[in-house]
């Protein structure tokens, strides 16, 4: 208790001795005057009037003594609590403290803690408080409240106090006020500028008159510093699903960069390097405090090319400059790369893509090397595929898709760089097989290789019966790898489906830069066959089947094939017919 407290505790006290001694003082005079009465004689009039005045100014300042207290208090605890409500920027636990507050404040037998969904405009009761002393009326989980109250402060955006709501003639068409038969109800809005957050709504159902406009004063004022605390919490947890948000972005983007095959560096106005991925790294032999923050031209010491003056180029012209240049790499020798240096939006900054051509270049060497040694009809085929326009031919191919172990079949506890080195064991086991057969591999796709049989390279009569040779080949082939490395997969991780038809085959990219391929329905047939495969299955096509038919003269006893029926697959509007493949 504080000095002022005791102080107005003292002087409470010592009003109503007074008061006593006053009404004590009454009762003897009237006693006396009755004697006198009695003998005569009466009292002045005047006394007995300003006794029983004495005694009414004396209980009037009582009560305006407690009630000044009371205010005192009030307003103090108001004080004091606002300073813990606006500490925290949780919402949750600005309502939770918010409505106790209010309970404590106007001595409410119920508090409600209502907010205006942002979104929606419906009412959300966050928060409800009933107080324990008074025993709970009705078992429906919806807040008996007055839906009448609560709309008209938020259309209005004025407080609202009922002390006797029952009889009160604004709120007669309230339907809910009589059915939960309201007696005192203070309503004030949560308004932050102008804008309407919700309601603090506080009642009680069994005694009217229990709210004043002291309790109102207060409440409207603890609704001005709530409606604060509760808009900031809102605004802190808005920045923080933001920054959660550019967080993942970031992290995305960051995976995505390093993801990228190429070696990306950017510089800024003064070709400080400020990124580098992992490739670029890589290519250079360099990590990241080697390069960030250093000299772009540094970086690239020893370039093949007046990089500088390229740089330069760029900025002024505005244009994506392509070039190719060698340098010595200390960890790697003499390495060749392909550059594109590009001008970056809205600033002076440069971005430089990175293509190590080294090791394209040894191969060419290699192939021109091999040249010398390889049988004449090898030659001729290259031959025959450089010269190719791009653009291609068309030719009757069979096209296989082995998936050597899919990704899900592997350990979740296993690590990418894992993963990577025991799919290479698989792929090494089903490219010998491919190349054993002379078939020619396409590309290696994830977990899959795609191969080709009668193509320029390879030209073969019975491709669609040498291509289901190879696929019983790499089933053996992987089924001794499984016993190598102990381990007895059921299913069997492999799936392959091939499709025999005609594809175009030829050159694509630019003239600087080609790859063979295959491209056609044929091809995405297949792949979609290897889709539709269970594990350990080997599927054909029809087609397939026909082909190895006929060029065979019927099916060889070594091999079984097993119908399966049509499918549908994605892509084809009609169904096409299986063959699964097995030994005899």
């Amino acid at each position: 208790m504080t000095d002022n407290q005791s102080q107005q505790s003292t002087v409470v006290g010592e009003l109503r001795q007074l008061k006593a001694l006053v009404e004590e003082t009454e009762s003897s005079l009237r006693s006396q005057r009755d004697i006198l009465k009695t003998r005569g004689m009466n009292l002045p009039p005047m006394v007995m009037r300003s006794i029983s005045g004495l005694s009414r100014d004396l209980g009037g300042l009582e009560r305006g003594i407690v009630g000044e207290q009371t205010e005192l208090g009030q307003l103090r605890f108001l004080a004091e609590t606002s300073s813990m409500i606006n500490s925290s920027l949780e919402v949750d636990t600005v309502l939770e403290q918010s409505i106790d507050v209010v309970i404590n404040l106007t001595g409410a037998e119920r508090g409600y803690l209502i907010l205006i969904d942002s979104e929606t405009g419906d009412l959300d009761f966050r928060v409800a408080r009933e107080n324990e002393l008074t025993p709970k009326q009705g078992s429906s989980e919806d807040p008996q409240i007055s839906q009448t109250i609560l709309r008209e402060v938020l259309d209005t955006g004025e407080a609202l106090l009922a002390d006797n709501a029952y009889k009160d003639e604004r709120l007669q068409s309230g339907m809910s006020i009589a059915q939960f038969a309201l007696r005192s109800v203070l309503c004030v809005p949560l308004n932050y500028k102008d804008r309407r957050l919700g309601v603090v709504y506080v009642d009680n159902r069994l005694r009217s008159g229990v709210f004043e406009e002291r309790e109102k004063n207060l409440l409207m004022a603890f609704a001005n510093q709530a409606s604060v605390a509760i808009e900031n919490a809102r605004l802190y947890a808005s920045v923080q699903q933001t920054l959660a948000e550019l967080r993942e972005v970031k992290e995305l983007m960051d995976d995505v960069f390093a993801s990228i095959g190429s070696g990306v560096i950017t510089a800024d106005e003064r070709n400080m390097v400020t990124v580098i991925n992992r490739a670029a790294e890589s290519i250079l032999s360099k990590t990241q405090d080697d390069a960030l923050g250093k000299d772009l031209i540094t970086l690239l010491h020893g370039v093949s090319i007046e990089l500088d003056n390229y740089l330069a180029k760029v900025r002024e012209e505005e244009t994506i400059q392509m070039l190719e240049a060698e340098m010595d790499n200390p960890a790697r020798g003499r390495i060749a790369l392909n550059m594109k240096v590009s001008p970056l939006k809205d600033s002076a900054g440069l971005a430089m893509v990175l293509d190590d051509l080294t090791e394209q270049r040894e191969r060419d060497e290699l192939l021109n090397v091999m040249k010398r040694y390889l049988p004449p009809e090898m030659v001729d085929n290259i031959h025959e595929i450089s010269g190719l326009a791009l653009g291609g031919e068309r030719r009757e191919v069979t096209c296989m898709y082995v998936d050597v172990r899919p990704v899900t079949t592997f350990p979740a506890d296993f690590r990418p760089q894992q993963i990577m080195e025991e799919l290479n064991i698989y792929f090494a086991d089903a490219t010998n097989v491919i190349h054993a057969a002379n078939g020619v591999i396409d590309k290696y796709m994830g977990t899959e290789i795609m191969a080709l049989f009668n193509t320029q390279l390879n030209p073969m009569d019975n491709h669609a019966m040498n291509a289901v040779a190879v696929a019983l080949d790499i089933r053996d082939a992987l089924l001794a790898l499984y016993n190598e490395l102990g381990i007895n997969p059921e299913p069997h991780y492999y799936r392959i489906g091939m499709h025999t038809g005609v594809a175009t085959l030829g050159n694509v990219g630019s003239l600087s830069r080609r790859e063979f391929t295959a491209i056609g329905d044929t091809i995405n047939l297949s792949k979609r066959l290897e889709e539709n495969s269970a594990r350990g299955q080997i599927i054909i096509s029809e087609h397939t089947f026909a082909h190895l038919q006929e060029t065979n003269n019927g099916v060889p006893a070594h091999v079984r094939f097993e119908e399966r029926g049509a499918i549908q697959v994605k892509g084809r509007q009609q169904a096409i017919g299986i063959y699964e493949v097995f030994k005899s």
